[in-house]
């Protein structure tokens, strides 16, 4: 769950783009807990809603921060300085800063394996959770991506539009693999409910803008309509919209 926000605190100081804060000094303040608070840098309707789903599922203690992407604000300096790489997501821990969704989601559900957002205690099974989540971030984002970032890949317009053009199919292709090959069912690893939902949620949210009929992948379609059901998604999706 996000910060508890009725404790009272005042805001920190300014330095730079962002504010450093908040700073509590309620009466039983554990100095600890504050130490080893989760911070969560994220941006509206980014692939960060993935593992802004998996803090909201495993009940842990994390402070949201907000990016405007269209404002530039993942390329401060302040940014920068957490996250070289100027994207999101970052989660800025007691030991570090760690990014990119599959390294977040993992470490998220290690960090709270009671909420058993992972199978922790079978390798093989794990391994394939990793894999499901390689081909999110691997193949089906970099698909979407084509539409909105063609400039990554060339500078030749008309080759960027030619990506664009493609997205539909390639993103149809990659929703077709995932419908009859790897979506188990109800969730992405049979039974239980992992992390790997939450990723799968977050790029069919896409598909609509991508110009992919959700509906015509059956498994695909019910999986989104379960996952909108659950509280910490409708959370997650709250701090998303501010």
């Amino acid at each position: 769950m996000s910060a508890d926000r009725s404790k009272p605190f005042v805001e920190g100081i300014s330095i730079g783009h962002f504010r450093i804060g908040p700073v509590a000094f309620s009466v039983g303040w554990d100095p600890i807990e504050e130490r080893n608070m989760l911070t969560f840098y994220f941006a509206p309707g980014s692939c960060a809603l993935a593992s802004l789903i998996a803090l909201e599922e495993s009940g842990l203690t994390y402070e949201p921060r907000r990016l405007n992407l269209a404002n530039g604000d993942q390329r401060q300096p302040d940014y920068l300085a957490i996250n070289p790489k100027g994207r999101v997501p970052a989660l800025v821990t007691d030991k570090g800063v760690i990014t990119e969704n599959i390294a977040i989601l993992a470490y998220v559900a290690q960090i709270a394996p009671a909420a058993k957002l992972a199978p922790l205690d079978d390798p093989f099974e794990f391994a394939r959770m990793q894999a499901f989540n390689s081909y999110i971030a691997s193949t089906v984002h970099v698909n979407h991506s084509h539409k909105g970032r063609g400039y990554r890949w060339t500078d030749d317009a008309a080759a960027i539009e030619t990506m664009k053009a493609k997205v539909p199919q390639t993103m149809t292709e990659s929703f077709a693999m995932i419908e009859d090959n790897m979506l188990k069912g109800p969730w992405v690893m049979g039974e239980q409910y992992t992390v790997a939902d939450g990723y799968l949620f977050t790029m069919a949210k896409w598909l609509p803008g991508d110009n992919v009929d959700r509906d015509q992948f059956a498994k695909v379609s019910a999986h989104y309509a379960r996952m909108l059901e659950r509280p910490a998604v409708k959370k997650a999706l709250a701090v998303e919209a501010g």
